[in-house]
């Protein structure tokens, strides 16, 4: 998954899955006869018959707590299935596509289970699994989760029904926060500092781990929210699932650096007693990634890399495309290295594969999978299909198209071959047309204009709705919108058309998607506190280099347009100094340097600096309690520091942008 530490990081910006509408919005509609009959088409072509997958998922079962529900922050769940006991009907009702419903239903089913001799996973508390080795002396924990209260409550949940053994190791599978935040509900850095517990991880992970969402964290924040739909209240009508799981865990996250890094290709350890095929597959599911092989039990554990849905080569909240090729590739190299020696395959989300031959199927077809869609999709842009033409006409093979595993949940096959378009040829489809278009409120207001105008427009979308061409209707009303974003007539006719197409999308976060920019066309943005994307774990280990290159991206380069600063910063706690130059409206630093004509200098501690980052002080209140000693023109200082901006963490998405 996963779009890493900033806010899909999300604590999704402090806000609970579980909150609910307020008393006087507009509620969702029903679903259309067009939607219905959508709806029925899907059950008639995909065996539903085949229940192999809710046994698997259920296969080993422990315990569990009641609804998984555990306590979090403010009196308020980190983490439930409770709102979602409306999955326990047997059938889909028209408002859920009944493929989704289906994996909805499978990713409802949660607790301890056991998985081979000595390997387990606690599954459906948290978005990701948690898998626990024993080992001779301790537990080996492979992803603690995504916040530390769900991550200790899995804990809690296998020492009940299992010996209490110390965690002796902490693997991260990958560098994506639902992987790693939770590690200290698992374990502490006075453990870690201790050589009590290790921290092993692929190459690159820090590096990753923090950066993936620290530069474009606002905006894929914000995104995410579209994503996941954790603002979407869950229900029929509402938030059914996320593809991967539930949703994200509301709760504290956390990180602890690795103690030790995986670096060969593939690499054997043995830990506490339990050896560890290490399999690296850097630019896949995430640039730094690992799969793991334990031999003696014949479990092979594929990160994120195979789940039970077409993953994301793009995935919609916003990250760098990913290679469908080597991605391919990598579960190839693992099918030849594992496959036949693997009785288990499972996977740090979803439910595991049974069976020596199912696993080497299962892999097969994941294999498949990717390199189809990678594959196909070149060779149809080297004919000069566009995007959009290669989503349309892309259509599994009649081999994959049944299989559950290859389905929309989370990635789709129509916007991870547009991906693939990008991946190689960019933004730009070469007709000189698009070169520099009309930005979107004036393209819309002339385009509504040349159709006679949004009363006309209006009239025409309400007989297109009527027959069910929902993808058209939310279009043209989108254009209608954004020429007047206050004609509520166009608002709700977009509403419904964007509630039509999430009641029918198999893909759960195309379904939140859509309910979501529905929710905001009927009531607005929601009203959220600001909250900051980076934790205190997460401004530990941001590298000093990074932290001067968010400054960057945070100046305003008009209002910075003529001027010319220099500041000198020194850090004693960690012996670093930088000259940061404001000029020529870029924001640049050179480390190892102090300017004798700079304009300002400072000598402050990575700690202070952190605090101010958090909010915790200001510049000027750190200079005046001499946390930070100022030299040279303050003025000069303040005056920088006034040049950056702050992100409106809730920016408009389906309307235009205020002014700001």
């Amino acid at each position: 998954m996963k779009t890493a530490l900033a806010a899909r990081h999300l604590a999704l910006i402090g806000v609970t899955l579980w909150i609910g509408g307020a008393a006087h919005a507009q509620q969702p509609r029903d679903a259309e006869p067009a939607t219905i009959a959508v709806q029925e088409a899907v059950k008639r072509s995909l065996p539903f018959s085949d229940r192999a997958d809710f046994d698997d998922a259920r296969h080993g079962f422990i315990a569990t707590l009641p609804d998984a529900e555990i306590p979090g922050a403010a009196g308020r769940p980190a983490w439930s299935i409770k709102p979602y006991a409306f999955l326990e009907a047997p059938e889909a009702p028209p408002t859920v596509n009944p493929s989704l419903w289906r994996q909805a239903q499978l990713n409802n089913i949660h607790g301890l289970f056991k998985v081979a001799e000595g390997v387990f996973q606690v599954r459906g508390f948290d978005i990701s699994n948690m898998t626990l080795v024993e080992g001779s002396t301790g537990l080996i924990i492979i992803d603690p989760l995504f916040s530390a209260e769900t991550a200790r409550a899995a804990l809690d949940l296998y020492y009940q029904n299992r010996p209490r053994k110390p965690v002796v190791a902490v693997i991260y599978s990958h560098s994506h926060v639902d992987h790693f935040g939770g590690v200290k509900g698992v374990t502490t850095e006075e453990d870690v500092a201790a050589g009590r517990t290790h921290v092993f991880a692929p190459q690159g992970f820090m590096e990753h781990a923090v950066a993936e969402n620290i530069i474009a964290g606002n905006a894929r924040s914000r995104r995410a929210q579209f994503q996941f739909g954790p603002l979407i209240p869950p229900g029929p009508r509402g938030q059914v699932d996320a593809g991967l799981g539930k949703n994200i865990s509301r709760g504290g996250l956390t990180l602890i650096a690795p103690t030790d890094s995986i670096a060969q290709p593939m690499e054997t350890r043995t830990i506490d007693g339990v050896e560890i095929v290490f399999q690296l597959t850097p630019g896949t599911e995430a640039p730094s990634e690992m799969n793991m092989y334990f031999p003696r039990q014949r479990v092979l554990d594929m990160a994120e890399n195979t789940t039970h849905t077409l993953h994301n080569l793009y995935t919609i909240r916003g990250a760098e495309v990913r290679d469908g090729r080597v991605w391919s590739r990598y579960i190839s190299d693992a099918l030849e290295a594992f496959g036949a020696r693997s009785d288990v395959l499972i996977a740090q989300h979803h439910w595991p594969t049974f069976g020596a031959a199912r696993v080497q199927a299962f892999l097969t077809r994941q294999r498949d999978l990717y390199k189809f869609l990678h594959d196909q999709s070149v060779r149809l842009l080297n004919q000069g299909y566009l995007p959009n033409e290669i989503a349309e006409v892309l259509h599994l093979p009649s081999t994959l198209a049944n299989d559950w595993a290859a389905r929309d949940y989370y990635g789709t096959l129509s916007h991870n071959s547009k991906a693939v378009y990008q991946r190689y040829l960019g933004w730009y489809d070469a007709n000189p047309a698009h070169l520099n278009e009309l930005p979107p409120v004036e393209s819309a207001r002339k385009t509504i204009e040349y159709m006679g105008g949004a009363q006309a427009v209006l009239e025409r979308a309400r007989e297109d709705f009527k027959r069910g061409n929902y993808r058209w209707v939310a279009s043209v009303m989108s254009q209608v919108v954004y020429a007047d974003p206050g004609n509520r007539d166009a608002r709700a006719l977009a509403a419904d058309a964007l509630e039509q197409l999430g009641y029918q999308a198999e893909a759960a976060t195309w379904r939140n998607a859509y309910l979501y920019g529905a929710q905001e066309l009927r009531n607005g943005i929601s009203k959220l506190p600001a909250a900051t994307t980076l934790t205190a774990d997460a401004l530990k280990a941001l590298p000093l280099e990074m932290f001067f290159d968010f400054m960057g991206v945070r100046l305003n380069g008009t209002r910075a347009d003529g001027k010319h600063i220099v500041v000198n910063w020194n850090f004693t706690d960690t012996n670093e100094r930088f000259v940061l130059n404001l000029e020529n409206a870029a924001l640049t630093y050179t480390a190892n340097r102090q300017a004798s004509n700079a304009d300002a200098s400072l000598v402050l501690t990575r700690t202070t600096l952190s605090a101010i980052t958090q909010r915790q002080t200001t510049f000027p209140e750190a200079v005046k309690s001499g946390a930070v000693q100022l030299s040279g023109d303050p003025g000069k200082l303040l005056e920088l520091l006034g040049l950056l901006d702050n992100f409106e963490p809730m920016f408009e998405v389906v309307e235009p942008k205020k002014p700001r």
